[in-house]
């Protein structure tokens, strides 16, 4: 857009047609721009194209949070899961009905999102990769809320 001398409301050109004493209405013109970007966006590694439910995103949001949180309690930063539990309510805001980070991934299931994670992973890269603790918990069947043997010794943050 930049290119095309298309600076928004600095020479009344861009997104908008600007006209005098007028509210700014859509330029036409533009959605060809527009569109050939929106299928860039729209596609993964491999040229398919990308199609996200609300689970989907909610999922990619929230299972690598969990995963953070694994790493935590299994670095024993943390002297319980539920520590984390009320520092999602209280920090970011998690919905209270559910419980908490830790409580939720419990009620998903370590395996379903220790399987996302590892899918996501190959196909995005190494932030999705699961930790350890996760991996061990979804492959036992532990709740990642049971005390752990990693546990050993106690938390390094005492409050």
């Amino acid at each position: 857009m930049v290119k095309d001398g298309r600076q928004g409301k600095v020479n009344a050109k861009g997104y908008y047609i600007y006209e005098k004493g007028a509210k700014p209405k859509p330029d036409p013109s533009v959605k060809h721009v527009i569109e050939e970007y929106r299928k860039q966006a729209n596609t993964m590694p491999g040229g398919k194209p990308v199609t996200l439910m609300d689970q989907d995103i909610l999922e990619m949001i929230f299972f690598p949070v969990v995963n953070e949180a694994c790493r935590v309690m299994d670095e024993n930063v943390v002297i319980r899961a539920s520590d984390l539990d009320i520092a999602s309510v209280l920090g970011m805001g998690f919905p209270k009905y559910r419980g908490g980070l830790v409580f939720w991934a419990d009620t998903v299931g370590a395996p379903y999102i220790h399987s996302k994670l590892s899918k996501w992973a190959e196909m995005y890269g190494p932030f999705f990769k699961p930790s350890s603790y996760l991996e061990q918990r979804a492959k036992s069947g532990v709740p990642l809320s049971a005390p752990g043997t990693s546990q050993q010794g106690s938390a390094r943050s005492r409050m």
